[in-house]
């Protein structure tokens, strides 16, 4: 490692203390701690106010979102049911091996600048520095894009002309910077927690309207099964002139692969809370094996059962494609209509708009936080790694807020395109940071076998192996390259398409740049497989981690009442 500092030095007194009121832990049994990527000085600490319920929740919140409920929509218009199962399963075990081998990394030693520091310590300084800013910067156009999508869903009920959008981004923006800043790590996990059960909720609802209205249980009584699988098929072309029969289909399926691979983008943020996790090594594996359920039930059936209710030929499915956000652009609402339900809109509106207000406030936080570690990695000015009395990383909050301003240009209409572009520009961050982590995971795979740190010393250990992270790799970078294949197809009348080809693929070049510069200028050099570092700084959280465990045996065997009931019955769910 680097002479930035590896080594922690136990001085004389009486090791970590923890505040059990601030969800803290204090620096008074050592000194001089030079950790990259491990705070442990009170002005730059996090809190660990993440309860393993919270984890668990912010897991599930994070895959859940407006791609389930609104873009399924379009993926089954374009390709089909059959693609649209397809493709959102085979993403979905992409998503699996990237959260399982980020769950063993941070299960591991979760560390204070999150991906970053996976990256640095265990790959290289340069991808650890290029991961951290292209994450970063997609979380400070996504914050403003979800706050711009909730002002156009409230415009379902109240029009443009009666009040300016933006008056609506002014109200959630304050309120997503007040739960961030005044709440603190507690109240925002407390509030993701609820807001993460109401989506649960919601999509449960979803998916049991789906299977009684796909069993003839809606007021036409029609049952259509998988009618639609056989007229008008399972497999649609893409395009109405251009590439037909076999290659058509095919062209449709791998449209719905990029359409998933982006409905999926956030479920890694977890992988962010690792350092304000009251027991990481508990909580966050457990939500990681919990994410393949998640992904099987939520999604793969949401989207069966979607392709079941609605012909991808329906012309009230094509005009919901014109639509962006809101019910209007809904299958189920599509599928409520067809059936002869009403009333659903209304419904379906209320929950997507809780859904993005949800998503920017988490967006907001896993900003700051990636800001926040990209400065603990010593990758961002030292000011962003400065945190108040309860442990919000202000400096970093504030840089990001200002960001978010950016959803005010939702006031013009000439604007949204312009933001669209920044949206389709900074999207491919995503897929970026996937491959980062992957690749990441394959040094750290290789390390640990170089230095014979056996399965049974992890508190978790990802099921697939290294094969199984190539073969996600190999995916992964495939997607990326075809991304918006579309730019290059000629089609109804359409020849190529530079401005999606501009913003869909300035990303990559933009990710080399940050990765070689980096390089050049601090002549840094990979971290060679028996070098690697797994143990600095493992004693202060192992030390951290007992102290926690036995607080919170005394805390149940003190509890009574609603806590007994809690820590027996129900406490095992998360």
């Amino acid at each position: 490692m680097d002479s930035e500092g590896i080594h922690a030095r136990p001085g004389k007194g009486d090791g970590h203390g923890f505040d059990a009121e601030k969800g803290s832990f204090t620096q008074n049994g050592y000194e001089d701690f030079q950790i990259r990527g491990l705070e442990t000085n009170p002005e730059t600490m996090l809190h660990k106010g993440l309860k393993a319920r919270h984890i668990t929740m912010i897991a599930i919140g994070g895959a859940l979102g407006t791609g389930l409920i609104v873009g399924t929509g379009k993926a089954l218009a374009q390709a089909g049911p059959g693609s649209l199962f397809i493709s959102y399963t085979f993403v979905g075990l992409l998503v699996f091996v990237v959260m399982a081998g980020l769950g063993e990394m941070a299960a591991w030693l979760p560390l204070s600048s999150g991906f970053t520091g996976y990256a640095t310590r265990y790959c290289h300084p340069s991808l650890g520095f290029a991961l951290g800013w292209c994450y970063w910067f997609k979380y400070i156009i996504v914050t403003p894009n979800q706050l711009t999508a909730a002002s156009l869903v409230i415009s379902f009920w109240v029009p443009r002309e009666k009040v300016n959008p933006g008056v609506f981004v002014a109200i959630f923006l304050i309120l997503i910077v007040c739960i961030n800043y005044f709440g603190g790590i507690k109240f925002f996990g407390e509030f993701e927690f609820w807001l993460s059960s109401f989506k649960v909720i919601v999509v449960v609802g979803i998916i049991l309207f789906a299977l009684i209205i796909a069993c003839g249980g809606g007021p036409s009584g029609d049952a259509p099964g998988f009618r639609y699988w056989r007229d008008p098929g399972a497999f649609a072309d893409l395009y109405k002139s251009g590439p037909h029969g076999s290659l058509g289909k095919f062209m449709g399926f791998w449209s719905v692969m990029v359409n998933a691979t982006f409905a999926y983008l956030g479920t890694e943020l977890v992988g962010v809370t690792a350092a304000e996790a009251q027991n990481p090594r508990r909580s966050i594996p457990k939500a990681i094996k919990l994410t393949f359920y998640r992904i099987l039930i939520f999604y793969c059936l949401s989207v069966l059962l979607v392709g079941m209710i609605v012909p991808y030929n329906h012309e009230k499915l094509a005009f919901a494609n014109k639509q962006t956000t809101g019910a209007s652009a809904s299958p189920f609402v599509v599928a409520a209509t067809i059936a002869g339900v009403s009333g659903l809109p209304h419904i379906i509106n209320a929950c997507i708009c809780v859904f993005v207000f949800s998503a920017a406030n988490s967006d907001l936080y896993i900003a700051s936080r990636t800001l926040y570690g990209l400065a603990s990695d010593r990758s961002a000015p030292a000011i962003f790694r400065r945190t108040d009395s309860r442990g919000v990383p202000v400096p970093a909050l504030i840089v990001c807020t200002l960001f978010a301003l950016l959803a005010f240009m939702v006031v013009s209409d000439d604007s949204k395109k312009v933001f669209g572009y920044f949206v389709n520009l900074t999207t491919i961050f995503g897929l970026l940071s996937w491959i980062s982590l992957l690749v990441t995971y394959i040094y750290f795979l290789k390390g640990r076998r170089a230095q014979n740190l056996a399965d049974s010393a992890m508190p978790y250990v990802a099921p697939q192996g290294l094969i199984g992270t190539y073969v996600a790799l190999f995916f992964c970078c495939l997607i990326l390259l075809t991304k918006n294949f579309d730019a290059f197809v000629h089609h109804d009348g359409i020849k190529f398409n530079y401005q999606d080809f501009i913003t869909g693929y300035l990303g990559i070049p933009l990710y080399l740049i940050l990765l070689f510069g980096h390089m050049i200028i601090t002549k840094s050099r990979g971290v060679a497989s028996h070098e690697v570092d797994f143990f600095a700084g493992k004693e202060i959280v192992d030390n951290e981690e007992n102290e926690f465990l036995e607080l919170q045996k005394e805390k149940i065997a003190a509890s009574t009442g609603w806590s007994k009931f809690y820590n027996r019955y129900i406490s095992w769910l998360f």
